[in-house]
């Protein structure tokens, strides 16, 4: 587990080192929360790479300092994960793109994103919060979903994930992830949290499921 953000500043800058061109990395997970202080420790490191070759590029560097590559297990079946690398206390879950399925990161989320830490050859990103809880609405991790709580009460802006959700539906062509998301937020709905996108969220499902009926003659 890592318990303070100076920690991953410490490992970037050691990758830094060992990267051969620039790379553009995207954060989209627990280390955000750690950073503002809404989780005490987090044992992903969540990252999104926009190019096979920045991919390539920064999974080299990786091994190069003796990061070991796990393979994903139960609990990352929708998430299209690409790679998990692990050294120590450090676990690097790594995406190219895609996140979960057909899910990946848009020029939206790409414009929300922050800048946090700017070195020689990496430019890190903090993806918004709005972001990080529609990730982590389709997950099945453990402690995902209390992340998604601690998101809710720091205040975010719901128009923004009920308006990437539907980008994200209209892109990917899998309106099934509505259902996924749907469900996720009818727990979170059921351990106290206001949704305010629920009506529309609901309105979206229904849509789904009369389609799917009457394209399989139900």
């Amino acid at each position: 587990m890592i318990s303070e953000f100076k920690q991953i500043e410490k490992l970037f800058k050691e990758i830094d080192a060992s990267l051969r061109k620039k790379v553009k990395i995207f954060v989209i997970g627990g280390a955000v929360l750690l950073q503002q202080g809404l989780k005490p420790a987090t044992k992903d490191i969540d990252l999104v790479i926009e190019t096979k070759e920045e991919f390539m590029i920064l999974k080299n560097a990786l091994n190069s300092i003796n990061f070991t590559v796990k393979i994903p297990n139960i609990e990352y079946k929708n998430m299209n994960l690409n790679q998990i690398f692990i050294r120590d206390d450090f676990r690097i879950d790594l995406f190219q793109k895609e996140i979960c399925g057909r899910f990946s990161i848009s020029n939206g989320m790409m414009e929300r994103a922050i800048t946090f830490i700017d070195l020689e050859k990496i430019k890190l990103n903090f993806c918004s919060n709005e972001d990080i809880f529609l990730f982590k609405t389709m997950t099945e991790r453990e402690g995902d979903l209390e992340d998604c709580i601690s998101l809710a009460k720091r205040g975010i802006k719901w128009e923004i994930i009920l308006n990437e959700l539907k980008n994200q539906i209209k892109k990917s062509r899998q309106d099934v992830w509505i259902t996924w998301v749907g469900e996720r937020l009818d727990i979170l709905e059921e351990k106290g949290v206001n949704i305010p996108i629920m009506k529309e969220i609901n309105q979206l499902r229904e849509r789904y499921f009369k389609e799917y009926e009457k394209e399989h003659d139900f």
